[in-house]
């Protein structure tokens, strides 16, 4: 069930979208919980090690495919909130053909690459076969992945975010059962891990096509669809490769920081990666609200609601802010037993690292709120430079605290490194946010005029030819005529 988010109240509208998000960014991050709870408490400690290990190179490569699939859905969005579904069809359509392309470059780098990338990344000796096991499953998986995000993200981008949910609650219940019995059955170690994560995620790729071929036609391609334009093409793909590679600028801060990490030992990574699982459940709200403020932003885009764009972002940032310190205090009461229960209670001096990374995290949860709000914003007025040069801030930062702080000042140093990133993103996300405001306080002035003059031609009897079919305000014009 489509959802046009260019009408209503602005903030019931995008709260209501967001609620769906959220269920289904928790049960998400119910994927990465599961994987480590199992992993660490049916295997040991070493293996859930070797699972953190494997996160940053998983970000670099997988976290593009995620970022993408985000940004090749905003053309979609926009030109639903337009009504211009033959456009719509043919942006799908450059998508699907994207898509294929990126899941085999990055299957075939993630594959053949991670037994290099880990020694490069200085991975300890007990760690190097478990973690790349868990790799190049994954990276093998990148088809079903990226498919899996693609569907999501466009039949969230025409306003239904309830769905996804439905498809995503029964493959997180897949996956929790299959990695039980991968482990503790099939005794397949870390392997189990991420092929039960593939698996699930297959189903949920099923339960997207069928719900397109028997309840969305507008999302139905047809063959004419296939004929997109040079522009079409290469507008989709400005926004699903900026922004997959935003994703994959951070992640590279990650690997940094995750081979200063590797340099503390096996503690030090079984702390982080305990703490990160926390740490990703907590922030999931954030999150949701910045993925469906970049859908309502392109749709209100598409459809010239400019006024519209800029009161939602503003209520919207009071709501995350207000979540952001509730969830902020949440982590840093409850952070150190909910740890405890991918450790157990014999590891307390990696509880107590993890605990740490946790408080620090918490207390700076509203400027990650604020760069999810501005950032997304941005993107989904089909922006690509400023939020770039926010994942190089990120880059930097969190590449220098994992080269210098670390050295110098240990697991302290892999506590700030995340705050920092997100502070520096911020700066050139915010100052963005502030001109692309002023621009739209300009537009919103510069359509009342427009309004104004078509009102008065009608009042007037004059005759009005309409010179934007697909503006759907036009359009109610134009009848009015």
């Amino acid at each position: 069930m489509t959802t046009n988010l260019t009408v209503g109240h602005p903030t019931r509208s995008i709260v209501a979208f967001t609620i769906p998000l959220l269920i289904g960014n928790l049960f998400q991050q119910v994927y990465a919980f599961t994987d480590a709870a199992v992993v660490g408490r049916l295997i040991d400690v070493n293996a859930l090690a070797a699972v953190g290990a494997a996160g940053s190179l998983q970000f670099l490569l997988i976290g593009f495919t995620f970022g993408a699939s985000g940004g090749l859905a905003i053309p979609t969005a926009r030109a639903f909130g337009a009504g211009d579904m033959a456009a719509m069809r043919r942006y799908v359509a450059a998508g699907l053909a994207l898509s294929a392309g990126i899941s085999i470059v990055i299957t075939a780098i993630g594959v053949l690459g991670a037994h290099g990338l880990l020694t490069a990344l200085h991975t300890p000796a007990a760690l190097i076969a478990d973690t790349e096991a868990f790799l190049v499953v994954s990276f093998l998986g990148t088809s079903v992945t990226m498919a899996y995000n693609f569907l999501g993200a466009t039949i969230r981008a025409l306003g239904d975010s309830r769905t996804p949910l439905y498809f995503l609650i029964i493959a997180c219940v897949l996956n929790a059962g299959l990695v039980a019995f991968f482990i503790g059955v099939l005794k397949l170690g870390v392997i189990g891990a991420s092929a039960a994560t593939v698996l699930a995620q297959f189903v949920s790729v099923v339960l997207c096509l069928l719900l397109i071929a028997k309840r969305m036609p507008q999302l139905r391609i047809r063959r004419a669809d296939w004929r997109f334009s040079r522009a079409e093409l290469g507008e989709t793909a400005r926004l699903g490769l900026a922004m997959g590679f935003q994703m994959s600028v951070i992640a590279v801060g990650a690997v940094v920081l995750q081979y200063a990490i590797n340099t503390l030992g096996p503690d030090a990574i079984a702390a982080f990666t305990a703490s990160v699982r926390v740490d990703q459940m907590a922030s999931t709200p954030l999150s949701s609200f910045g993925l469906a403020m970049a859908t309502y932003v392109a749709q209100n885009r598409g459809a010239r609601q400019w006024d519209r764009i800029r009161v939602g972002v503003f209520r919207i940032m009071l709501v995350v802010i207000g979540a952001a310190v509730t969830l902020g205090a949440l982590v840093i009461v409850t952070g150190r037993p909910i740890v405890e229960l991918f450790l157990g209670p014999d590891e307390p001096h990696i509880a107590e690292m993890a605990h740490q990374y946790l408080i620090v995290s918490g207390v700076c949860y509203a400027i990650l709120a604020l760069l999810f709000l501005y950032r997304n914003t941005i993107q989904g007025l089909g922006a690509t430079a400023v939020p770039t040069v926010a994942g190089a801030m990120e880059l930097v930062l969190r590449a220098g605290s994992g080269i210098f702080l670390v050295s110098h000042i240990g697991f302290w140093g892999v506590c700030l490194a995340s705050p920092l990133a997100w502070l520096g993103a911020l700066i050139p996300t915010a100052i963005a946010w502030m001109v692309e405001r002023r621009r739209l306080i300009e537009r919103g002035l510069s359509e009342q005029g427009f309004q104004a003059e078509v009102a008065h031609e009608i009042a007037s009897g004059e005759s009005y030819t309409v010179s934007e079919p697909a503006h759907p305000r036009c359009d109610a014009l134009r009848l009015a005529d």
